[in-house]
């Protein structure tokens, strides 16, 4: 009766990397977004900036507008 020759360090090995890999599924589960949904984020966060900066910047004018300044005393 032979025994079958086992290498441990391969079956160490390859115990912690299926470890690690389940620790990263687990991590990317609970806190991983997809590339979409970073995308996503990103478009909104841009469009919500510049509708925020076109506001001021309208803001801005109308106030420009309504102040008498040097060019504009009467």
């Amino acid at each position: 009766m032979t025994a079958e020759i086992v290498n441990l360090n391969k079956v160490r090995k390859a115990r912690e990397r299926a470890d690690r890999e389940r620790d990263a599924q687990e991590n990317r589960l609970k806190y991983g977004q997809t590339k979409v949904e970073r995308n996503l984020f990103d478009a909104k966060q841009r469009k919500s900036q510049a509708d925020l900066d076109r506001l001021r910047r309208q803001s801005d004018s109308m106030l420009d507008d309504d102040d008498p300044g040097p060019d504009n005393a009467s």
